[in-house]
């Protein structure tokens, strides 16, 4: 059982918790929890490693059999350490260290997400997570936005880094991607509504972010400005709940689409 906080491996979570630079370094990223564990396991991910603390539950106990059967290597922690290197306030009793492997990118796009200058991680990551509920097929990060590896936006995202095709990329890179597609930007109460748009052709969605929009980069690369129509006493939507929206509008158009 590991107890020391000089552990090589409690060593490497804590640098893989901080900045992007020591993720990139390491090409390695943590997911916490049971649930999370589960999906990387049911990706096929490849595990560097995991922790499980005493108090682990019979599921997560049933887990760590399972990572032990595809040979991960699993090594128990004390409670008192686990809670230590957490992210959350109670610790979740189980914590692996993930290989940055991104799913690849297909190359034939129609339907693209841009999560641009998005800094606050749990908006990204439920962002990430509405993308892989709407059949996003890659989500391309642009310089300004926040690591989408890192803890927070991982644990937001409840497993849709394994389903996603998730890189972060420069702008000359994106536009690559972006060959053939109508982009459109997300813009709060300005541009055409939504209903009104046409989500039907291949496409990529830009959502700028939370405090001062999209950068200058996504307003020259976009088409088209798109808006959501807000009757109520408020001035905008956060990022996170514009961008399911608009993701779930271009669900909705295609499927009429093809019923007709």
């Amino acid at each position: 059982m590991i107890t020391s906080g000089q552990n090589s491996k409690i060593k490497l979570i804590r640098a893989l918790q901080g900045r992007p630079k020591e993720r990139r370094a390491a090409g390695a990223f943590l997911a916490e929890g049971v649930r999370l564990v589960e999906e990387a396991l049911a990706a096929g991910w490849p595990f560097r490693f995991a922790l499980y603390g005493e108090g682990l539950g019979e599921r997560g106990r049933e887990l760590v059999g399972q990572l032990e059967e595809k040979r991960v290597e699993v090594e128990p922690v004390s409670d008192r350490l686990l809670q230590s290197i957490s992210e959350t306030e109670t610790a979740q009793g189980l914590l692996a260290v993930l290989d940055h492997h991104p799913l690849p990118i297909p190359e034939d796009l129609d339907f693209v997400l841009l999560p641009d200058a998005i800094r606050d991680p749990g908006n990204l990551g439920t962002l990430l997570r509405s993308a892989a509920a709407a059949g996003v097929q890659a989500v391309l990060i642009p310089p300004e936005t926040t690591d989408a590896f890192a803890p927070k936006v991982v644990r937001a995202g409840m497993g849709a880094h394994f389903r996603l095709p998730i890189h972060a990329l420069t702008w000359d890179e994106i536009h690559v991607h972006l060959s053939g597609l109508k982009v459109y930007l997300a813009e709060a109460g300005g541009g055409l509504a939504c209903w009104q748009a046409d989500f039907r052709s291949r496409l990529a969605l830009i959502v700028g972010g939370e405090a001062q929009g999209a950068s200058v980069q996504a307003s020259q690369s976009a088409a088209q400005r798109v808006c959501i129509p807000i009757p109520g006493k408020m001035e905008s939507l956060n990022a996170a709940a514009a961008g399911a929206i608009l993701m779930f509008e271009v669900v909705r158009q295609r499927e009429v689409n093809s019923n007709q």
